[in-house]
């Protein structure tokens, strides 16, 4: 029988729930700098977790962890980690163990309950929504350069035009990742391009492009170096509507790796929102893993 105990100590789950997400990230291509700037990320919010202790008939098997929080005015419930230990894998104990972790965010108010996954979950989160995923590959040599297209830096006065495509595809991206609203999306995309770029298109460490074929322009690219040590941070790689269906999207991904070895880092990383199916195949089939992926559910859940 599954059974929960809150754990007071957390030191024993922490330190395994940190040796899991080092590996995770390992194999996506981080190095170890990389790697430990993420976990701050992560330290700084899970002081405030619950964290639950999985027992089957007085044996350890895992745990479980949760939080309640504001989520822009909703009440949202998130599972922080739920791991079943190997050989008690697949006994039903993590079905458990998300209904428990539901319940008990439910019981708190929340109307919504996410999850960020990190590791295989055979499944159990498949009626979780996508909102996003996090992708990264490590970029080894130089890739092959696709035949008639460039990248060239993109000139001050195509800068406003672009801006004003960027964050009105990015609002977009947020409203169909089921996420926000239309006016929160729109404001937040305001308020994280402002802060992203607060010295337009000559903000250091960052690469705008626009790439040509057939001697006219096909998409536009914006990275961000450093963005983690040895990691660039894809924020936009775009072939114009027009041009899709041509093989260009692979040409955009390897015009960003050339950016990324040029300004001294070896792995790229992208974020791709919930619904973006296109995206995620050309990710999947360029070789970039999936880092972290974000799911979420309304609560309380149908019976059905």
């Amino acid at each position: 029988m599954t059974e929960f105990g809150v754990l007071d100590d957390h030191t024993g789950w922490r330190k395994d729930f940190e040796r899991r997400l080092r590996a995770s990230y390992a194999a996506a291509g981080f190095g170890v700098p990389a790697a430990e700037r993420m976990l701050e990320g992560v330290r700084e919010s899970i002081g405030d977790w619950t964290v639950a202790e999985i027992t089957d008939t007085g044996t350890r098997v895992g745990h479980v962890a949760v939080v309640v929080s504001d989520d822009n005015g909703l009440v949202a419930g998130r599972i922080g980690d739920l791991h079943v230990d190997a050989p008690h894998a697949g006994r039903g104990h993590e079905q458990a163990a998300r209904d428990w972790a539901e319940g008990w965010c439910a019981e708190r108010g929340a109307g919504r309950i996410g999850i960020r996954l990190t590791e295989p979950a055979g499944g159990l989160f498949d009626d979780y929504g996508v909102r996003g995923q996090l992708r990264a590959r490590r970029v080894g040599s130089p890739p092959e350069p696709v035949d008639g297209v460039t990248a060239r830096p993109m000139t001050q006065a195509e800068y406003p035009e672009w801006l004003a495509a960027e964050k009105a595809s990015y609002a977009g991206d947020i409203i169909r990742a089921g996420a926000l609203n239309g006016e929160e999306a729109v404001l937040k995309s305001d308020r994280d391009f402002a802060q992203l770029l607060p010295e337009g298109l000559a903000t250091p460490d960052n690469t705008f492009l626009v790439l040509e074929a057939a001697g006219g322009p096909i998409g536009t690219g914006w990275l961000r170096h450093g963005h983690l040590p040895g990691v660039t941070y894809g924020y936009s790689l775009h072939v114009q509507e027009r041009h899709r269906g041509k093989g260009y999207g692979r040409a955009a991904m390897s015009a960003g790796e050339l950016a990324t070895l040029a300004a001294g880092d070896s792995t790229l990383m992208f974020t791709v929102w919930g619904g973006n199916e296109v995206a995620m195949n050309l990710y999947t089939s360029a070789g970039y893993r999936v880092v972290e992926e974000m799911r979420s559910l309304a609560l309380p859940r149908s019976a059905a």
